[in-house]
């Protein structure tokens, strides 16, 4: 998923309904992408946030397969395919980042426990 630019089906990946309080990381170098509260239920079938954890956190490149246009997200660590951003997300940004779960690893801020999506 990560390095293949794949993408899960929707509406299967682990950490999709998650509504713990915590961090996603990369699953690949552990760099911090998303806090938890700025994820919301898109319903797209992907977990969506609407904002990084920074700037620095997501590298993002033009994408135009499949005969469309889109914002791909990568890690901005270690490069490895996150999903897309589009231009239909809630404030403040206005922005969702459509987020495969297979490419997360979820920390709760309560326990440290982590779960890999």
């Amino acid at each position: 998923m990560t390095q293949n630019h794949g993408t899960e089906p929707p509406f299967t990946g682990r950490l999709l309904h998650n509504k713990r309080d915590g961090i996603y990381h990369c699953l690949i170098c552990d760099k911090p992408l998303f806090r938890s509260e700025t994820k919301y239920d898109s319903g797209c079938g992907w977990p969506s946030f609407y904002e990084p954890v920074s700037d620095e956190a997501i590298h993002y490149i033009k994408d135009t397969s499949h005969g469309m246009q889109r914002i791909e997200i990568r890690c901005g660590n270690c490069d490895a395919h996150l999903g897309h951003v589009f231009p239909d997300g809630p404030k403040p940004t206005g922005e969702r980042y459509c987020v495969n779960s297979a490419s997360l690893n979820f920390t709760d801020s309560e326990n440290g426990e982590q779960t890999k999506g």
